[in-house]
């Protein structure tokens, strides 16, 4: 079964307009696992925008699923991850003003760097992932590097699947097969909803991991967390 890890950034960021601790991240990300869902992910900043590196290191004693920690492995980010030791260090490209991700890694030019960063987690026991395009070179780059993991950036597409194009697909399940071929475990998010996911997940071989926030936290001002949770697990399991 592929695991939902929900992404709670949204939450902090909903906290951190008023000040305060309303919404309570650490009871939502608690609740999340007691509605069902497989995982937590936070995609810390370096401004702290959302998400604080306070709140990372909070985390590690609430999250009893999967932890998994994104970002770019700056200095700042990468001693967090090592203090903190989540299940799962997801590597991203982003700038420092990006307000979401919006590319995947160059694994052939940033072969040396990403070897050396993801050695070391590896070695302090944290699986590594990184994100990626469906680029087929990359992921064959992606698999000489060591890392443990994929994830697929979807929000290409999530765009055309929008639109009805329900071929883009196509390059997401290709990248998938290769990459399971190489002996990478595959993750996917950017953009998945509850709208997309199923199509997705029935036409992506051997999808290990969904990590989705944005929309499922939109979704569940509608529908309600636990509803939605489970909504998404439902999809997931078909």
């Amino acid at each position: 079964m592929t695991k939902l890890s929900v992404n709670i950034n949204k939450i902090a960021t909903l906290r951190n307009s008023r000040g305060g601790n309303v919404p309570n991240l650490l009871k939502v990300a608690s609740d999340i696992q007691e509605f069902g869902g497989q995982g937590i992910t936070i995609h810390p900043r370096p401004d702290e925008r959302h998400i604080r590196y306070q709140d990372a290191r909070d985390l590690k004693r609430i999250v009893t699923t999967e932890y998994n920690i994104e970002g770019n492995p700056i200095a700042s980010f990468m001693d967090l991850v090592l203090e903190v030791k989540p299940t799962q260090v997801t590597l991203v490209p982003d700038a420092t003003d990006a307000i979401t991700s919006n590319a995947g890694w160059d694994t052939i030019k940033q072969h040396s760097f990403l070897k050396e960063v993801i050695q070391e987690f590896q070695q302090n026991g944290i699986r590594t992932s990184i994100f990626i395009d469906t680029d087929l070179k990359l992921i064959e780059a992606a698999a000489k590097i060591g890392t443990d993991r994929i994830e697929l950036f979807t929000e290409a597409f999530a765009t055309q699947f929008f639109k009805g194009n329900k071929e883009a697909v196509k390059p997401y399940a290709e990248a998938a097969i290769l990459a399971h071929d190489l002996g990478l475990g595959i993750n996917a998010g950017h953009d998945l909803s509850l709208d997309n996911i199923q199509f997705f997940k029935e036409n992506i071989p051997n999808l290990a991991e969904v990590s989705i926030g944005h929309a499922l936290i939109s979704e569940s001002l509608y529908l309600g967390l636990e509803n939605v949770v489970n909504m998404y697990l439902h999809r997931l399991q078909s």
